[in-house]
């Protein structure tokens, strides 16, 4: 449903789990959640009515927050913390979660093949990575057209 309506699949995934970590587990954490956004819609007018610098500070503790976790990886394993450092810096760079976890599974799986680690990599995530680099080269192969 998130894709219909131009939202990531990973974002739609991101909401879910939060909604199972706070606690919800059936589908009616789901049509809360929902509720909540048609609701928020009524209000949209007045939200645009606040400038974008003053949403700035809410910003800052949501990127402290997200950043929180990184302290739990291994960074003196290269092969945890390339693919970890190029997930969460590519998140920001190019301003898409999907597209950072996607470059992360990529890197995970260029360090095990070069590291002579290929039955590390679950048969899951290397159809994955296939496919994801297979979308990256003919994105960049249709918008050279």
């Amino acid at each position: 449903m998130g894709a219909l309506f131009g939202t990531s699949n990973t974002t739609t995934y991101v909401e879910s789990s939060a909604g199972i970590a706070a606690g919800g587990r059936t589908g009616l954490t789901a049509l809360t959640t929902a509720a909540c956004f048609v609701l928020a819609m009524v209000f949209q007018p007045f939200v645009t009515a606040v400038p974008s610098w003053a949403t700035a500070p809410a910003l800052i503790i949501v990127g402290v927050f997200m950043v929180a976790p990184l302290k739990e990886i291994n960074w003196r394993d290269l092969q945890d913390a390339i693919p970890a450092f190029f997930a969460a810096t590519m998140m920001a760079i190019f301003y898409n979660i999907t597209t950072g976890i996607a470059l992360g599974f990529i890197f995970y799986c260029i360090i095990k093949l070069a590291t002579g680690k290929v039955r590390e990599i679950h048969p899951v995530l290397g159809v994955v990575t296939i496919l994801l680099l297979a979308n990256f080269i003919l994105t960049a192969y249709t918008s050279t057209l």
